[in-house]
């Protein structure tokens, strides 16, 4: 938590809808700040979206920028924009218009109506761009460090959601899935309030002002089989596993490759599958780009809720999770 006291600033939110989003919000709300939410209509069915009482709440289309303009700032003025928006597919065209197009937009919005400072949700996957979505990303990226804008760029590791797939196959007594050993990555998951208290906290903190900051939650980083056996373990279940070998997923993606060359339903899945690649081969770490080698140590924390912490949660049925986007299996 940064020394400095919170200076209350006109804040537009985007992205306030998806869980970080909705973390996001209730920690710069509870900061003091005025917040705006530019939300799409109708989204999630309830009109505030789990969105804290006191945030005024706009509609509109965030791809549009004359709908940026009119309908989220309005000819006001904003100290300030933060964004939890990112695509929801990580499909080509989705990552473009949102990750970058939509993001792009936004910015050309705020600096008209005199915002200083940009915050903005990234991810720590992007600094081994090799998918379309983290390629978006990095563009919007560029574009914002150029800006002139005071700016902070968060890219956090996993979330605790994106960890949750296989809590429920767990409790049905099914093995936990393992791409290899187990132990091909590692990361350091960090919880929505964490988060979104770190991301609100960049408004204040000139240490985390045109800056790029890789965060991660609390304690040392943990790998696929470990989140297996903390599952197994707080479930009082005999660990078990099924090992599924990366090399299934080339053959998957050659062959959907090859039949995407005339059907794009079947070149977007090979991209998720791609995508799946990724994250079943990669870790969620800081990359030391001299080596090539993931570092747990460089990787900063925050936070104080831990995953075990989270896992318990949902076991004892004091919480639940559309998993939507975020499950990994």
């Amino acid at each position: 938590m940064p020394d400095t006291a919170p200076t209350p600033r006109r804040v537009l939110m985007l992205g306030a809808t998806g869980t970080i989003g909705r973390a996001t919000v209730a920690a710069l709300a509870a900061r003091g700040h005025q917040v705006v939410c530019f939300t799409r209509p109708g989204a999630q069915g309830d009109p505030r979206r789990g969105l804290p009482e006191g945030v005024e709440i706009r509609t509109g289309d965030v791809t549009d920028a004359g709908s940026l303009a009119r309908d989220g700032f309005r000819g006001e003025r904003f100290d300030a924009v933060v964004s939890c928006l990112a695509s929801r597919t990580g499909a080509p065209r989705d990552s473009w218009a949102i990750d970058h197009k939509a993001h792009s937009d936004a910015l050309a919005a705020a600096r008209a109506a005199g915002v200083s400072q940009f915050v903005l949700l990234s991810a720590i996957c992007v600094q081994k761009p090799d998918l379309e979505f983290q390629r978006a990303k990095l563009a919007f990226e560029d574009e914002l460090m150029k800006s002139g804008l005071t700016w902070s760029i968060v890219r956090p590791t996993a979330f605790f959601k994106s960890l949750s797939g296989q809590v429920e196959r767990v409790k049905q007594g099914k093995p936990f899935l393992l791409f290899g050993d187990g132990r091909l990555t590692a990361c350091k998951p960090i919880s929505d309030a964490d988060l979104g208290a770190y991301i609100a906290e960049c408004l204040d903190d000139p240490a985390r002002q045109n800056a790029i900051l890789p965060i991660g939650g609390p304690g040392p980083a943990i790998t696929p089989l470990e989140q297996g056996e903390m599952l197994f373990g707080l479930l009082g279940k005999e660990p078990k596993f099924k090992h599924v070998p990366v090399a299934m997923m080339d053959v998957i993606i050659t062959v959907l490759s090859t039949l995407g060359r005339v059907s794009p339903k079947l070149r977007a899945k090979a991209e998720f599958a791609r995508i799946g690649k990724y994250y079943a081969t990669e870790s969620m770490l800081v990359l030391d780009p001299a080596t090539g080698q993931y570092d747990a140590d460089a990787t900063p924390e925050a936070g104080t809720e831990t995953l075990r912490d989270y896992y318990g949660r949902l076991i004892r049925g004091e919480e639940t999770v559309d998993l939507g986007e975020h499950a990994m299996f």
